[in-house]
């Protein structure tokens, strides 16, 4: 790969991305060189129709696999020089993740859904009164301070995504990725839910988020539209 310029100012970066698929008799391109900036504190509504290659950007974002060509920057380090050891832990450490369809663990509580990704820190610690009590205050925070010992069956969609939002928070990540977050959900609790989003934004927060909602997308600082695996346009609405 070509040398690239690391900036720190950026909480990531993508350089000539490229996202290969070989299925034997055909090789699907999926992203075909896309470069964009993600400084700090950024806000991001990325949009495109399905196989646009916004989801494979997101994937590659959270370093849930490797571009086949070009260069992602995290934290001003290039994935591409990065063990795979290393790379989960600064994926579990740096990184937030918000699903569509909540990914909530079924048999387990509240709170315990919350604590998932301290389990898998460097070291693998045991969970202790501190990260008790900030477990506790996601939870509040969320609104969530009295179902602490329900599981997802015995809530809301919109409660259930609140336990997502509490679990990316819980290693108090940089970036927060978000796919489709909103989703699922009643206009009402969409309106809630991208509150919290625009708070945590707000507060400093990168937040990389996936939607084919136009009035969702337009509540981001901007938004970056996808087609055939390259950006398409881009449009800035004032923050």
């Amino acid at each position: 790969m070509s040398s690239v310029d690391l900036n720190t100012d950026l909480a990531a970066q993508v350089v000539d991305l490229q996202k290969h698929y070989d299925l034997g008799s055909v090789v699907v391109k999926a992203l075909r060189g896309v470069s964009i900036d993600f400084p700090k504190g950024d806000f991001v509504a990325i949009m495109g129709s399905s196989g646009s290659g916004k989801s494979t950007l997101l994937n590659l974002l959270g370093a849930l696999d490797r571009p086949t060509h070009g260069e992602y920057i995290i934290g001003g380090r290039a994935v591409s020089s990065i063990g795979d050891d290393e790379l989960s832990t600064i994926r579990n450490e740096m990184i937030g993740f918000i699903f569509q369809s909540y990914n909530l663990i079924p048999q387990y509580t509240v709170v315990e859904n919350i604590e998932v990704p301290l389990h898998y820190r460097e070291g693998y610690p045991q969970i202790n009164s501190t990260d008790q009590d900030r477990i506790r205050e996601l939870a509040e925070l969320v609104g969530l301070k009295n179902r602490l010992d329900h599981r997802p069956f015995q809530l809301s969609g919109g409660q259930q995504q609140r336990v997502a939002i509490a679990r990316a928070l819980v290693n108090d990540p940089e970036i927060i990725l978000a796919d489709e977050p909103t989703g699922n959900l009643d206009s009402a609790t969409e309106g809630e839910i991208m509150e919290m989003l625009l708070k945590l934004n707000a507060e400093g927060r990168t937040i990389i988020m996936v939607t084919h909602e136009p009035e969702v997308a337009k509540l981001a600082k901007r938004q970056i539209f996808m087609k055939d695996g390259v950006v398409a346009g881009e449009g800035i609405f004032p923050g």
